[in-house]
C-alpha cells in the first residue's frame, strides 16, 4: 500500500509567512468557536424587575379589548 506523504515541503511549512498564516487561521477558528458556542448559552437580563410575560405597559393585540 502507498504510504501518503507531506503535502507540502518541510522549507515551506517552517517559513516565516505560513506560520503567519497558521496564526490567522487559529484565531479564526476561535472566534468561531466562540461564537458557536455563545449561540448555545441562553441570554442572561441583569437588572430586570418585570417577569419574562408582562414586560409591555399595553397590549399590542389587534384585539385590546380581549380578555386575557
Amino acid at each position: 500500500m502507498h504510504r501518503m506523504g507531506l503535502l507540502f515541503p518541510e522549507e515551506m511549512l517552517s517559513s516565516e509567512w505560513f506560520g503567519v498564516f497558521a496564526t490567522v487561521v487559529a484565531i479564526n477558528t476561535l472566534i468561531y468557536v466562540v461564537l458557536g458556542v455563545s449561540k448555545l448559552v441562553p441570554i442572561i437580563r441583569f437588572g430586570s424587575k418585570s417577569s419574562g410575560r408582562n414586560r409591555r405597559a399595553e397590549t399590542r393585540s389587534i384585539y385590546p379589548e380581549a380578555a386575557e
